[in-house]
């Protein structure tokens, strides 16, 4: 029985087609952005349906990436892919002293605290919001700044809910006296209030155990799920879905959640 490919096959390979591959050969490590980010989304999406095939296929597609940019920088004498190696056992090993040093165990974002200077530090620009939030609020949770249970982040939402419905309140009042919406200083608060609660879910969300993105995307299914089903019984029934109105789309949600 052939032996399967091992990591070092996978690295030969790659710097061979830096070789005798003319698109290979001229990429570099900015010109492979843009495949980086698209592998590790297609990644993504293959997690979320559960394939294990696809999975498969797009780690593949996800470690191409890491190898193409350890050969450039290879390449230029800055480092090679052992050198990442190394880094990479360094850090979790540090992280771990428990385990590897005889050291006490200590929160995962309580040792990283100890090197960065600011709460941002690290955190890559382009992050989803969603998931920012998150990354600071489990570094604020690292040094002990946290709720002990869901109790409080519970309270700040409704805190911040009520914030909302006042600002809102408000802007309605502005809305109805000049006939149109008014993107004054009102509409800034409201922006930043709207935000605060937004926040305020994130946190609610990860002191339950959910990462606020999951729990997101999984509304989002849901929702074009039981929209799907309404375009369709409307289509059935000779019915415009752009014209229909609220009650009778209202209608055909309902009926659309009690088949699921």
């Amino acid at each position: 029985m052939q032996d399967k490919p091992t990591l070092e096959d996978t690295l030969g390979l790659m710097r061979e087609l830096r070789k005798r591959c003319e698109w290979d050969a001229s990429q570099t490590h900015a010109s492979l952005r843009p495949y980086l980010i698209e592998e590790a989304h297609e990644l993504d999406d293959a997690l979320r349906a559960a394939d294990d095939g696809q999975i498969r296929e797009e780690l593949g597609d996800l470690l191409l990436q890491v190898l193409f940019h350890a050969v450039v920088a290879e390449e230029r004498g800055a480092f090679d892919v052992h050198d990442v190696a190394e880094s990479l056992i360094t850090k979790m090993k540090a992280r771990h002293p428990h385990l590897f040093s005889h050291g006490a165990r200590e929160p995962w974002e309580r040792i990283k605290a100890k090197s960065r200077n600011s709460i941002e530090d690290g955190l890559p620009v382009g992050l989803p919001s969603l998931h920012r939030a998150h990354r600071l609020q489990d570094r604020a949770a690292g040094v002990g700044f946290d709720w002990p249970d869901v109790t409080g982040p519970a309270a700040k939402v409704e805190e911040e809910l009520c914030e909302v419905r006042e600002q809102l309140e408000l802007q309605s009042v502005s809305d109805s006296s000049s006939g149109a919406p008014v993107y004054d200083e009102r509409h800034i608060v409201l922006e930043g209030e709207l935000g605060d609660l937004l926040f305020a879910v994130v946190n609610l969300c990860r002191k339950a155990g959910v990462h606020a993105s999951l729990a997101l995307d999984r509304a989002n299914a849901k929702f074009a799920r039981r929209f799907g089903v309404i375009e369709v019984l409307a289509r059935e029934r000779g019915l415009e879905v752009t014209s229909a109105g609220l009650e009778a789309l209202d209608a055909l949600w309902e009926e659309a959640k009690g088949r699921e």
